[in-house]
């Protein structure tokens, strides 16, 4: 019944679309007369009452606004018209005696959806509303297909996500929510340009997989006739500008990774990864706690954020935990049983993961990530990382089997990653080693041997930390989002039959 009522709709609006076209209107114009965006209007007479704006009508500016009807009110011989464009909206009062008859039987035909421009003179109505008085009004775009009704919006996320032009129209949560991930982005390139970070740009499309574990995407180059990866992480092409003198390089774009749709995960993501010469891991979580706080100040003015159920406060400093200390702090196990290799076994066995030929602190880790990771609701840092899977992260240098590496969790999941940089090239090329046989016993997730990035490491790199941090995710904890699709615009999904 609805699609059927939506058709119904749709014939009838293409019915007034051709009545427009007979009236000589053009429904598609190329150009409009506007001269100011709605905003002004407001702040220029959001303080004026209403005697103020008949007193000094003859001298008000004539303004002239474009934007879509959203909503719209007939009494005969006049009507009044919500409209709003990328600044905000007003109510403009359209009458026949002030546009004229024949514009009138133009307008006549316009209905919700469509964009009109309107020139007039603010006053405000006796409901002390401040509007627009139409002089002149004329249709800029017809629409022939209808927007959800008012009173049920756009609530469907699936349609959400795949006409997302129309849920931006009328869902304001998801036009903030955009609104503040623009905002977000350009607080963290202001944060780094600031402390004399350069912003560069490196390929998207790389010949060895490295830089993360994950599984990629392959594509073609027909040219060059070789396969490519589509990037996992830009890490190891930003470590050679270091190797090359740019001691503070930081990187805003995308990384494609061929795994799984979840509420956190998106094939396609985006993150910021930085590095800085003559630093820790240390130093990195300084300037993340110190980013992080700054950011929800300024933008959302508070250091304590909603997520969900939960208050979330990004006070400095964070807590800074090993993966022992996390263990022993949020899980029933013990000093003596962390120490219990074939006790440890078992319980992973029983939580559905074969620990059977890791390592000790391979082990406490999976044991980290099954009970302990989703406990981590206050913003918390988890350090010294075990060296078989921080194959690019510095040795720690009390304990050879752990690396100096961090991950920042908030909200029950991973936010941030960062470490110091391995710079040493003979350790490097063993790690390197040791991805390729993990890779040829069946690995999808193993990186390639990158040997003109051991041959950049023998030049020197100085010591260095990197970190990379998930945009959406961030925009997720800052904006109250539940899912990555709702700070994505177009989100990946199956086809559709339309």
């Amino acid at each position: 019944m609805m699609e059927q009522d939506s058709n119904e709709q749709i014939e009838q609006r293409k019915l007034k679309l051709s009545q427009l076209q007979e009236m000589g209107v053009n429904p598609y114009s190329g150009r409009s007369e506007r001269n100011t965006d709605i905003v002004t209007i407001h702040h220029a007479h959001g303080e004026q009452d209403r005697q103020q704006l008949e007193d000094t009508r003859e001298s008000l500016p004539r303004y002239t606004i474009a934007g879509r009807i959203m909503a719209l009110r007939s009494f005969g011989k006049a009507a009044f018209v919500k409209l709003r464009d990328r600044t905000g909206s007003v109510q403009a009062y359209v009458a026949r005696d002030d546009i004229g008859s024949d514009a009138f039987g133009q307008f006549k035909k316009i209905e919700v959806g469509d964009i009109i421009e309107v020139c007039g003179f603010p006053f405000r109505t006796k409901t002390d509303e401040l509007s627009l008085h139409a002089t002149t009004c004329r249709l800029l775009v017809k629409a022939v297909r209808p927007l959800p009704e008012k009173w049920h919006g756009l609530k469907d996320r699936e349609t959400c996500y795949r006409q997302r032009y129309v849920d931006l129209m009328v869902n304001e949560e998801s036009r903030e929510r955009f609104l503040m991930r623009g905002r977000i982005v350009k607080f963290i390139r202001d944060y780094f340009t600031a402390r004399d970070y350069l912003e560069v740009e490196t390929p998207m499309m790389h010949p060895l997989l490295g830089g993360a574990a994950a599984k990629p995407f392959v594509t073609h180059h027909n040219t060059l006739d070789m396969d490519l990866y589509l990037r996992i992480a830009p890490e190891l092409y930003l470590k050679r500008l270091v190797v090359g003198g740019f001691d503070r390089v930081f990187e805003i774009n995308r990384n494609f990774r061929n795994e799984g749709i979840s509420p956190k995960h998106n094939p396609e993501f985006t993150m910021i990864e930085w590095y800085q010469a003559y630093a820790t891991y240390h130093d990195l979580m300084d300037l993340t706690e110190d980013m992080l706080c700054t950011m929800a100040r300024q933008l959302l003015g508070s250091d304590t954020i909603t997520y969900g159920e939960h208050q979330i406060r990004l006070q400095a400093p964070f807590p800074r935990l090993t993966i022992r200390q996390a263990l022993l702090q949020y899980s029933h196990l013990t000093e003596a049983e962390l120490e219990d290799v074939q006790s440890l076994q078992r319980l992973l066995k029983e939580l559905g993961v074969d620990g059977e030929h890791m390592s000790h602190e391979r082990i406490l880790f999976a044991l980290f990530e099954e009970l302990v990771e989703s406990k981590l609701i206050q913003p918390t840092f988890i350090v010294d990382f075990p060296k078989e899977i921080s194959p690019l992260a510095k040795s720690h240098q009390d304990n050879p089997d752990i690396t100096e590496r961090f991950e920042l969790f908030v909200a029950g999941w991973e936010l941030c990653n960062g470490f110091t940089e391995l710079n040493d090239p003979v350790d490097q090329y063993e790690r390197f080693l040791k991805q390729v046989e993990a890779k040829q016993s069946g690995d999808e997730e193993a990186t390639d041997m990158d040997l003109d990035y051991i041959r950049a490491l023998e030049y020197g790199l100085p010591p260095t930390a990197g970190e990379g941090m998930g945009i959406d995710r961030l925009v997720m904890l800052m904006t109250n989002a539940q899912t990555i699709r709702d700070v994505i615009l177009f989100p990946h999904m199956r086809p559709e039959h339309i």
